[in-house]
């Protein structure tokens, strides 16, 4: 196991280094830099700006200067917020990004699960329609729209919940987020666990170990469970990409301090620093993430490390 978590470490170097060159020179690239704002600057402090965040260098010559900070683990200057670096804005909104992600990952789970469960053990019948329908909607409705739906119903008619803000992180501040943000996942998860779920249960060792007089309680619990979450697994790792980035769009929408505050308005102000260690950020955490769900798939199925 200690062999295959470290062959899977060392393929995500170049895949990281791959994205960061990638993401550096399509925003250094683009038309447009951090100082072209409505109202011109003068050239001579244009100038000076520019020589004080190397925007003077050749572009390969940032590119080194940026990996060398980089290695270094500083991702750099702010070039709109000069009063904090690009990781201590980070650092601010982490956890407000790492509270709602994490709630609404935990909920995607445990709901999809259960839900993917029941809809097999009830197949064709009004328990798995209904599923079915709500799948198709999860699917189909992006959160962009969900959020201003539950807002304006839950918000503003009946006036159960609030419509945005943090409010110290009340529980009732942070149920219309993170449902719409674990909404799509939900539906994902159910449909996985429901097709592994039929499938497993329609194999031969489930067949045996029911001919033996074992309860269907204990069939599911010992021997079907295990397998049948096999592909959930497989798909938690894209599931956290999905959610880190679909934050970043609900957190907009809900006024959350979180990470997508920063990053929004650093795309909108073309701050190259904080988009580019955003980026580099989430890149970040999405593979370790992706890594222990591939230790995790290959203690599942011992057959992923050959």
């Amino acid at each position: 196991m200690l062999s295959f978590a470290l062959k899977r470490l060392l393929t995500t170097i170049p895949v990281l280094w791959i994205a960061i060159t990638a993401c550096f020179f399509i925003l250094r690239l683009a038309p447009g830099g951090p100082f072209d704002g409505e109202r011109p600057l003068p050239e001579a402090v244009k100038r000076n700006l520019e020589a004080h965040y190397n925007l003077d260098k050749s572009l390969i010559e940032q590119y080194f200067i940026y990996l060398g900070n980089l290695l270094q683990g500083d991702l750099g200057p702010s070039f709109i917020n000069q009063d904090f670096s690009v990781s201590e804005q980070l650092l601010i909104g982490l956890p407000y990004t790492l509270i709602v992600g994490g709630l609404a990952f935990a909920l995607s789970i445990i709901v999809g699960v259960l839900a993917g469960i029941a809809g097999s053990l009830y197949r064709n019948r009004l328990p798995d329609v209904a599923l079915g329908a709500f799948i198709l909607a999860g699917l189909v409705i992006p959160n962009f729209l969900v959020a201003p739906i539950l807002q304006l119903v839950f918000g503003l008619q009946l006036k159960w919940l609030p419509v945005g803000g943090w409010g110290e992180g009340a529980v009732t501040h942070l149920v219309l987020p993170v449902t719409v943000l674990a909404l799509p996942h939900v539906a994902r998860i159910s449909r996985l666990t429901r097709g592994a779920m039929i499938e497993v249960m329609h194999s031969n060792y489930i067949r045996t170990a029911r001919s033996k007089g074992l309860s269907d309680m204990r069939l599911l619990m010992r021997h079907a469970i295990k397998p049948a979450l096999t592909p959930v697994v497989s798909y938690l790792g894209p599931a956290a990409s999905y959610l880190l980035t679909g934050s970043l769009v609900v957190e907009t929408i809900f006024g959350l301090p979180g990470i997508g505050r920063y990053f929004i308005n650093a795309a909108l102000n073309r701050d190259y620093g904080m988009v580019l260690g955003t980026v580099v950020f989430y890149m970040l955490l999405i593979i370790v993430l992706n890594l222990i769900v591939d230790i995790v798939y290959a203690w599942l199925d011992p057959r992923v490390r050959h």
